[in-house]
Formats: C-alpha cells, sequence, structure tokens
C-alpha cells in the first residue's frame, strides 16, 4: 500500500471541508482506497490528509493533480492558507494494537 501524506494550514475548516468532500468522486476515481483527515489537538488550522492507494503510480497521479489542477485554483482550493506538502509514503509495516477495537 502507498499513502499520499498532505499536510497544510487552512482559514476555516468547514469551508475546506466543503470543497474537499466535492472531490469525493474525483478521489475514488483516481484509485483513493481509503482516506483520513486529521487536525492537531493544538492547532485547528492546520490538517493532516492520508490517502491510500494500490500504487505509487496512481498517488503520484494524484498529487500532480492537485498541485496542477486544485491547489494552483483558489475557486477549488478555498480555505487553503500557504503552500501544501505532499508525500508519497510507501508503508513498510501496520499493526494493529492488541485488543484495540474499531
Amino acid at each position: 500500500m502507498v499513502t499520499l501524506l498532505i499536510e497544510h494550514a487552512i482559514s476555516d475548516y468547514d469551508t475546506w471541508r466543503t470543497a474537499f468532500d466535492r472531490f469525493a468522486t474525483t478521489r475514488r476515481d483516481a484509485g483513493v482506497r481509503a482516506e483520513r483527515i486529521a487536525r492537531p489537538v493544538d492547532d485547528p488550522a492546520y490538517v493532516v490528509v492520508t490517502l491510500d492507494f494500490d500504487t505509487a503510480d496512481r498517488a503520484e497521479g494524484f498529487r500532480q493533480f492537485l498541485t496542477t489542477r486544485i491547489w494552483a485554483d483558489p475557486a477549488s482550493s478555498p480555505a487553503l492558507a500557504g503552500s501544501p506538502r505532499a508525500t508519497v509514503l510507501t508503508i513498510q509495516s501496520e499493526v494493529a494494537a492488541a485488543g484495540s477495537c474499531g
């Protein structure tokens, strides 16, 4: 599995989330298998998004799409503050904690 890790500052979470949700079909069509959104407990103006893909090529293709089409267009990325950081990661190991609940 490959993960696209995205981090960036935002000016308003609700506005950002509405824009993120508009691209749900686009993410699915690009091969996103799972997604997670997190925010630091001490910084509500920051988001961390992980998008899981089957291959690095699909993850890299989606990163290029974000860079050239979404983040380059303020209308497509409202509430984005600053420059996003996006990194393609290859998962080396994943272990669920014993006794954890879903």
